[in-house]
């Protein structure tokens, strides 16, 4: 088994939960994590030592865009009046919970880079290590990064209900 293929056995796992963490779509954030190697592949060598680090930071963002990219699409689309595609009826509560989920990814868009990116390494499974690490940071900076990302995130979704 070459260094690549040894690599993408070692980190597929933890790339794809990373972004479906944020995307909250499996198929989305398989794509994303395709997209994720494919750029390492192309950029840099298998057994660099930052490449566990590099593909999860990565999949974070590139997840993080593709969140952004839905947000401005959903946008563009309520302004020119394109049709909602049509939905089943959902229980009240179901409704209510995709509402949260919604509100809280577009909150996380609006984040700055390093906060959003905090979040979602750290909430797609990664220790404060190996979110340090993936952020080029001290890991006892990971908790105070945390503890303001979460309070931004607060402030955002609250923003985004009180409009």
């Amino acid at each position: 088994m070459d260094a690549f293929e040894r690599l993408f056995k070692d980190e597929y796992t933890r790339v794809v939960s990373i972004a479906n963490r944020v995307l909250a779509d499996r198929q989305e954030a398989e794509d994303v994590a395709q997209e994720v190697f494919v750029d390492f592949h192309r950029l840099h060598r298998a057994d660099a030592p930052y490449a566990a680090p590099w593909l999860h930071r990565a999949a974070a963002n590139t997840a993080l865009n593709a969140v952004r990219s839905r947000t401005r699409r959903a946008r563009r689309e309520a302004a020119y009046g394109a049709l909602e595609s049509p939905r089943t009826v959902d229980p009240a509560e179901e409704a209510e919970v995709s509402e949260d989920r919604r509100l809280v990814r577009v909150a996380l868009a609006r984040l700055p880079k390093k906060s959003a990116t905090v979040l979602a390494l750290r909430y797609g499974g990664l220790s404060y290590a190996e979110v340090a690490q993936a952020l080029g940071v001290n890991v006892g900076q990971i908790g105070t990064l945390l503890r303001r990302a979460e309070a931004a995130l607060r402030r955002e979704v609250e923003r985004g209900t009180s409009r």
